[in-house]
Protein backbone atom coordinates (compact mmCIF):
# COMPACT_ATOMS: atom_id res chain seq x y z
CA UNK A 1 0.00 0.00 0.00
CA UNK A 2 2.72 2.41 0.90
CA UNK A 3 4.06 4.60 -1.88
CA UNK A 4 7.60 5.98 -1.68
CA UNK A 5 8.81 3.15 0.56
CA UNK A 6 11.98 1.21 1.33
CA UNK A 7 12.23 -2.45 2.24
CA UNK A 8 14.94 -3.86 4.53
CA UNK A 9 18.03 -4.51 2.46
CA UNK A 10 16.64 -2.58 -0.50
CA UNK A 11 15.61 0.94 -1.44
CA UNK A 12 12.39 0.32 -3.31
CA UNK A 13 9.71 3.02 -3.48
CA UNK A 14 6.66 2.37 -5.62
CA UNK A 15 8.05 0.64 -8.67
CA UNK A 16 6.74 1.54 -12.09
CA UNK A 17 6.44 -0.57 -15.20
CA UNK A 18 9.81 -1.98 -16.32
CA UNK A 19 11.45 -0.75 -19.50
CA UNK A 20 13.82 -3.36 -21.01
CA UNK A 21 16.92 -1.75 -22.48
CA UNK A 22 18.99 -3.04 -25.42
CA UNK A 23 22.21 -3.49 -23.48
CA UNK A 24 24.81 -6.09 -22.58
CA UNK A 25 27.88 -6.21 -20.41
CA UNK A 26 30.90 -5.50 -22.55
CA UNK A 27 33.24 -8.24 -21.29
CA UNK A 28 36.38 -8.90 -23.33
CA UNK A 29 34.66 -8.77 -26.70
CA UNK A 30 33.18 -5.63 -28.28
CA UNK A 31 29.40 -5.37 -28.28
CA UNK A 32 27.51 -6.25 -31.48
CA UNK A 33 27.00 -3.36 -33.83
CA UNK A 34 24.08 -1.18 -32.80
CA UNK A 35 24.01 -2.53 -29.25
CA UNK A 36 25.17 -0.45 -26.29
CA UNK A 37 26.97 -1.82 -23.27
CA UNK A 38 25.39 -1.42 -19.87
CA UNK A 39 27.92 1.28 -19.10
CA UNK A 40 27.24 3.20 -22.34
CA UNK A 41 23.52 3.16 -21.58
CA UNK A 42 24.04 4.38 -18.04
CA UNK A 43 26.34 7.16 -19.22
CA UNK A 44 23.80 8.23 -21.85
CA UNK A 45 20.73 7.80 -19.64
CA UNK A 46 17.92 10.28 -20.04
CA UNK A 47 17.25 12.19 -16.83
CA UNK A 48 14.77 14.73 -18.15
CA UNK A 49 10.99 14.81 -17.92
CA UNK A 50 9.14 11.63 -18.88
CA UNK A 51 5.46 10.71 -19.03
CA UNK A 52 3.92 9.56 -15.75
CA UNK A 53 4.62 5.91 -15.06
CA UNK A 54 2.59 3.56 -12.91
CA UNK A 55 3.18 0.68 -10.59
CA UNK A 56 2.97 -2.75 -12.33
CA UNK A 57 0.57 -4.36 -9.89
CA UNK A 58 -0.91 -6.22 -12.85
CA UNK A 59 2.39 -8.04 -13.52
CA UNK A 60 1.99 -11.52 -11.95
CA UNK A 61 5.63 -11.90 -10.89
CA UNK A 62 5.95 -8.40 -9.46
CA UNK A 63 2.58 -8.83 -7.76
CA UNK A 64 3.70 -12.12 -6.19
CA UNK A 65 6.93 -10.61 -4.88
CA UNK A 66 5.13 -7.54 -3.55
CA UNK A 67 2.60 -9.72 -1.71
CA UNK A 68 5.51 -11.23 0.22
CA UNK A 69 6.35 -7.71 1.45
CA UNK A 70 2.71 -6.95 2.27
CA UNK A 71 2.54 -10.02 4.52
CA UNK A 72 5.85 -9.39 6.30
CA UNK A 73 5.66 -8.43 9.97
CA UNK A 74 9.29 -7.28 9.89
CA UNK A 75 8.54 -3.81 8.47
CA UNK A 76 5.78 -1.35 7.55
CA UNK A 77 6.98 -0.81 3.99
CA UNK A 78 4.29 -2.36 1.78
CA UNK A 79 1.60 -2.68 4.46
CA UNK A 80 1.62 -1.81 8.12
CA UNK A 81 2.18 -4.45 10.73
CA UNK A 82 -0.90 -6.01 12.32
CA UNK A 83 -0.76 -4.11 15.60
CA UNK A 84 -0.74 -0.72 13.85
CA UNK A 85 -3.54 -1.76 11.47
CA UNK A 86 -5.68 -2.72 14.48
CA UNK A 87 -5.31 0.81 15.88
CA UNK A 88 -6.27 2.31 12.52
CA UNK A 89 -9.32 0.06 12.19
CA UNK A 90 -10.48 1.04 15.68
CA UNK A 91 -10.18 4.76 14.85
CA UNK A 92 -11.99 4.42 11.52
CA UNK A 93 -14.76 2.38 13.14
CA UNK A 94 -15.24 4.62 16.19
CA UNK A 95 -14.48 8.10 14.89
CA UNK A 96 -15.18 8.11 11.15
CA UNK A 97 -18.07 5.62 11.08
CA UNK A 98 -19.35 6.43 14.61
CA UNK A 99 -19.59 2.71 15.40
CA UNK A 100 -22.57 2.29 13.08
CA UNK A 101 -22.72 -0.37 10.31
CA UNK A 102 -21.75 1.18 6.99
CA UNK A 103 -20.95 0.39 3.38
CA UNK A 104 -17.22 0.92 2.80
CA UNK A 105 -15.19 1.21 -0.43
CA UNK A 106 -11.47 0.51 0.06
CA UNK A 107 -9.56 1.72 -3.00
CA UNK A 108 -6.11 0.18 -3.44
CA UNK A 109 -6.96 -2.40 -0.78
CA UNK A 110 -3.86 -4.59 -1.23
CA UNK A 111 -4.26 -7.98 0.51
CA UNK A 112 -7.40 -6.79 2.28
CA UNK A 113 -6.16 -5.97 5.78
CA UNK A 114 -8.40 -2.91 6.19
CA UNK A 115 -11.32 -4.25 4.12
CA UNK A 116 -11.30 -7.51 6.05
CA UNK A 117 -10.90 -5.86 9.43
CA UNK A 118 -13.76 -3.42 8.88
CA UNK A 119 -15.95 -6.27 7.66
CA UNK A 120 -15.32 -8.15 10.91
CA UNK A 121 -16.39 -4.99 12.76
CA UNK A 122 -19.81 -5.22 11.13
CA UNK A 123 -19.43 -3.15 7.95
CA UNK A 124 -20.16 -4.24 4.37
CA UNK A 125 -16.93 -3.66 2.50
CA UNK A 126 -15.68 -3.73 -1.08
CA UNK A 127 -11.94 -3.74 -1.74
CA UNK A 128 -10.46 -2.97 -5.18
CA UNK A 129 -6.84 -3.42 -6.21
CA UNK A 130 -4.78 -3.87 -9.39
CA UNK A 131 -2.54 -6.62 -7.94
CA UNK A 132 -3.70 -10.14 -8.87
CA UNK A 133 -1.69 -11.78 -6.09
CA UNK A 134 -3.05 -9.40 -3.43
CA UNK A 135 -6.66 -9.83 -4.55
CA UNK A 136 -6.29 -13.63 -4.71
CA UNK A 137 -4.89 -13.61 -1.17
CA UNK A 138 -7.68 -11.34 0.10
CA UNK A 139 -10.39 -13.47 -1.47
CA UNK A 140 -9.00 -16.58 0.19
CA UNK A 141 -8.07 -15.21 3.61
CA UNK A 142 -10.08 -12.04 4.36
CA UNK A 143 -13.72 -11.20 5.01
CA UNK A 144 -15.44 -8.82 2.60
CA UNK A 145 -15.83 -8.58 -1.16
CA UNK A 146 -12.85 -8.01 -3.44
CA UNK A 147 -12.44 -7.03 -7.07
CA UNK A 148 -9.38 -7.00 -9.30
CA UNK A 149 -9.26 -3.79 -11.33
CA UNK A 150 -7.55 -0.54 -12.27
CA UNK A 151 -8.87 2.36 -10.17
CA UNK A 152 -9.06 4.49 -13.31
CA UNK A 153 -11.33 2.12 -15.24
CA UNK A 154 -13.13 -0.23 -12.83
CA UNK A 155 -16.72 0.43 -11.75
CA UNK A 156 -16.76 1.40 -8.06
CA UNK A 157 -20.50 0.87 -7.56
CA UNK A 158 -22.45 3.40 -5.50
CA UNK A 159 -24.29 4.20 -2.28
CA UNK A 160 -21.22 3.96 -0.01
CA UNK A 161 -21.00 5.62 3.39
CA UNK A 162 -17.19 5.72 3.24
CA UNK A 163 -14.63 5.67 0.43
CA UNK A 164 -10.99 5.40 1.49
CA UNK A 165 -7.63 5.63 -0.27
CA UNK A 166 -4.73 5.33 2.15
CA UNK A 167 -0.95 4.98 2.59
CA UNK A 168 -0.03 7.68 0.07
CA UNK A 169 -1.67 5.93 -2.88
CA UNK A 170 -3.17 9.14 -4.24
CA UNK A 171 0.29 10.71 -4.65
CA UNK A 172 1.40 7.82 -6.89
CA UNK A 173 -1.05 8.89 -9.61
CA UNK A 174 -0.54 11.67 -12.14
CA UNK A 175 -2.43 14.80 -11.01
CA UNK A 176 -5.11 14.45 -13.70
CA UNK A 177 -5.62 10.80 -12.75
CA UNK A 178 -5.79 11.64 -9.05
CA UNK A 179 -8.50 14.20 -9.82
CA UNK A 180 -10.41 11.61 -11.86
CA UNK A 181 -10.25 9.04 -9.04
CA UNK A 182 -11.51 11.62 -6.54
CA UNK A 183 -14.41 12.33 -8.92
CA UNK A 184 -15.24 8.63 -9.17
CA UNK A 185 -15.13 8.28 -5.39
CA UNK A 186 -17.46 11.28 -5.06
CA UNK A 187 -19.96 9.64 -7.42
CA UNK A 188 -19.75 6.34 -5.51
CA UNK A 189 -20.62 7.95 -2.16
CA UNK A 190 -24.16 8.51 -1.00
CA UNK A 191 -25.09 12.08 0.04
CA UNK A 192 -23.49 12.65 3.42
CA UNK A 193 -20.87 9.97 2.76
CA UNK A 194 -17.25 10.48 3.79
CA UNK A 195 -14.04 10.44 1.78
CA UNK A 196 -10.99 9.35 3.79
CA UNK A 197 -7.54 9.98 2.31
CA UNK A 198 -4.11 9.31 3.79
CA UNK A 199 -1.66 11.37 1.76
CA UNK A 200 1.98 12.44 1.70
CA UNK A 201 3.11 15.77 3.05
CA UNK A 202 4.86 17.91 0.40
CA UNK A 203 8.04 17.68 2.48
CA UNK A 204 7.93 13.88 2.32
CA UNK A 205 7.68 13.90 -1.48
CA UNK A 206 10.55 16.39 -1.76
CA UNK A 207 12.62 14.22 0.56
CA UNK A 208 11.95 11.21 -1.67
CA UNK A 209 13.15 13.11 -4.73
CA UNK A 210 16.30 14.52 -3.17
CA UNK A 211 17.85 11.30 -1.89
CA UNK A 212 21.48 10.83 -2.96
CA UNK A 213 22.33 8.21 -5.60
CA UNK A 214 22.89 4.76 -4.15
CA UNK A 215 23.19 1.10 -5.06
CA UNK A 216 22.68 -2.32 -3.52
CA UNK A 217 22.82 -6.02 -4.37
CA UNK A 218 20.40 -8.80 -3.39
CA UNK A 219 20.11 -12.50 -4.15
CA UNK A 220 16.38 -12.06 -4.70
CA UNK A 221 14.11 -9.10 -4.12
CA UNK A 222 11.20 -7.03 -5.34
CA UNK A 223 12.61 -6.63 -8.84
CA UNK A 224 13.57 -10.23 -9.53
CA UNK A 225 13.79 -13.73 -8.10
CA UNK A 226 17.39 -13.88 -9.38
CA UNK A 227 20.42 -12.00 -7.98
CA UNK A 228 20.75 -8.43 -9.19
CA UNK A 229 22.56 -5.14 -8.75
CA UNK A 230 20.35 -2.05 -8.46
CA UNK A 231 21.57 1.49 -9.13
CA UNK A 232 19.21 4.17 -7.83
CA UNK A 233 18.96 7.86 -8.72
CA UNK A 234 16.34 10.45 -7.72
CA UNK A 235 15.32 13.95 -8.74
CA UNK A 236 12.75 16.54 -7.67
CA UNK A 237 11.26 19.22 -9.90
CA UNK A 238 7.96 21.12 -10.01
CA UNK A 239 6.55 19.20 -7.07
CA UNK A 240 7.29 15.77 -8.55
CA UNK A 241 9.71 13.20 -7.15
CA UNK A 242 11.18 10.83 -9.71
CA UNK A 243 13.34 7.84 -8.83
CA UNK A 244 15.00 5.67 -11.48
CA UNK A 245 16.17 2.14 -10.76
CA UNK A 246 18.66 0.48 -13.09
CA UNK A 247 18.47 -3.24 -12.32
CA UNK A 248 21.26 -5.44 -13.67
CA UNK A 249 20.89 -9.23 -13.66
CA UNK A 250 24.20 -10.45 -12.25
CA UNK A 251 24.13 -13.67 -14.32
CA UNK A 252 23.28 -12.27 -17.74
CA UNK A 253 24.15 -8.58 -17.49
CA UNK A 254 20.66 -7.67 -18.73
CA UNK A 255 19.61 -4.19 -17.65
CA UNK A 256 16.02 -3.16 -16.91
CA UNK A 257 14.98 0.33 -15.92
CA UNK A 258 12.12 1.09 -13.52
CA UNK A 259 10.82 4.54 -12.64
CA UNK A 260 8.67 5.69 -9.76
CA UNK A 261 6.93 9.06 -9.41
CA UNK A 262 5.21 10.84 -6.55
CA UNK A 263 3.29 14.12 -6.78
CA UNK A 264 3.47 16.69 -3.98
CA UNK A 265 0.47 18.83 -3.06
CA UNK A 266 0.18 21.82 -0.79
CA UNK A 267 -2.80 22.11 1.54
CA UNK A 268 -4.43 24.48 -0.95
CA UNK A 269 -3.92 21.97 -3.75
CA UNK A 270 -5.41 19.12 -1.72
CA UNK A 271 -8.39 21.36 -0.97
CA UNK A 272 -8.76 22.13 -4.68
CA UNK A 273 -8.84 18.39 -5.49
CA UNK A 274 -11.71 18.05 -3.03
CA UNK A 275 -13.54 21.22 -4.09
CA UNK A 276 -16.86 19.38 -4.55
CA UNK A 277 -16.76 18.09 -0.97
CA UNK A 278 -17.72 19.85 2.24
CA UNK A 279 -16.30 19.76 5.77
CA UNK A 280 -12.67 19.35 4.76
CA UNK A 281 -10.61 18.38 7.81
CA UNK A 282 -7.08 17.13 8.45
CA UNK A 283 -6.08 14.61 11.09
CA UNK A 284 -2.58 13.84 12.34
CA UNK A 285 -2.73 10.13 11.45
CA UNK A 286 -5.01 7.12 10.98
CA UNK A 287 -5.19 6.48 14.71
CA UNK A 288 -5.84 10.15 15.47
CA UNK A 289 -2.89 10.32 17.88
CA UNK A 290 0.49 9.14 16.57
CA UNK A 291 2.29 11.72 14.45
CA UNK A 292 3.66 10.49 11.12
CA UNK A 293 6.28 12.81 9.56
CA UNK A 294 5.47 11.63 6.04
CA UNK A 295 1.71 11.11 5.92
CA UNK A 296 -1.46 12.72 7.24
CA UNK A 297 -5.21 12.14 6.91
CA UNK A 298 -7.88 14.17 5.15
CA UNK A 299 -11.61 13.64 5.63
CA UNK A 300 -14.35 15.37 3.65
CA UNK A 301 -18.09 14.89 3.23
CA UNK A 302 -20.22 14.64 0.11
CA UNK A 303 -22.99 17.25 0.50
Amino acid sequence: MSRGISFPGESTPAICAPTPLDVSLSGAEPSPKGQHTVFDKLLDRHTGETPWQKIPWHDPDFSRRMLREHLSQAHDAASRRAEKIERHLDWIHRVVLKGRPARVLDLGCGPGFYTGGLTLLGHRCMGIDFSPASIAYAQEHKAGTFQLGDLLTVDYGNDYDLAMLIYGELNAFAPEDAKYIIGKAYAALKPGGTLLLEVHTPEAVEREGTQPPTWYTVRDGLFSDAPYLCLEESSFKDGRAVTDYYVIDTATGALTQYTTMLQAYTDAQYRALLADFADYETVISLDGESEDPYLFVITARKP
